[in-house]
C-alpha cells in the first residue's frame, strides 16, 4: 500500500490542524492506520490508531487528537486540537495489520511524513 500523508504547517500554540492520509494499492479497510510523530533528535513515537480494536491514543494527545477514516475515499485524518509547541514533530501515517498496534514494528507501510511545526 502507498501512502500520502499532508496538512502540516506552522501554527501557533492553541491553535489546530487536520492531518490527510491518501491510500492506494491495496483494499483500505482491511488496515489498521497509525500516525507516528518523530521529533528532531528523537525516536519514533506513537501518537494514534484506528483499526477494527477501535481508536486508541497516546496519553499525551488523549481529549485533543481525532483519528477517523474515510473508507470511500481511502483516507485517513488526525485531527489535531491545542496544540502545544511540544507537538511540533514529523507526522507519518502508516497502514499495519487488521487491529494496528502501537509499536512502529506493527506497521509496514510508511508514508514520507508531513512537518507540524507549534510556535509558542
Amino acid at each position: 500500500v502507498q501512502l500520502q500523508a499532508s496538512g502540516g504547517g506552522l501554527v501557533q500554540a492553541g491553535g489546530s490542524l487536520r492531518l490527510s492520509c491518501a491510500a492506494s494499492g491495496r483494499t483500505f479497510s482491511r488496515f489498521g492506520m497509525g500516525w507516528f510523530r518523530q521529533a528532531p533528535g528523537k525516536e519514533r513515537e506513537f501518537v494514534a490508531v484506528i483499526s477494527w480494536n477501535g481508536n486508541t491514543y497516546a496519553d499525551s494527545v488523549k481529549d485533543r487528537f481525532t483519528i477517523s477514516s474515510d473508507n470511500a475515499k481511502s483516507t485517513v485524518y488526525l485531527q489535531m486540537n491545542n496544540l502545544k509547541p511540544e507537538d511540533t514533530a514529523v507526522y507519518y501515517c502508516a497502514a499495519g495489520g487488521l487491529f494496528g498496534g502501537t509499536r512502529v514494528a506493527d506497521f509496514g507501510s510508511w508514508g514520507q511524513g508531513t512537518l507540524v511545526t507549534v510556535s509558542s
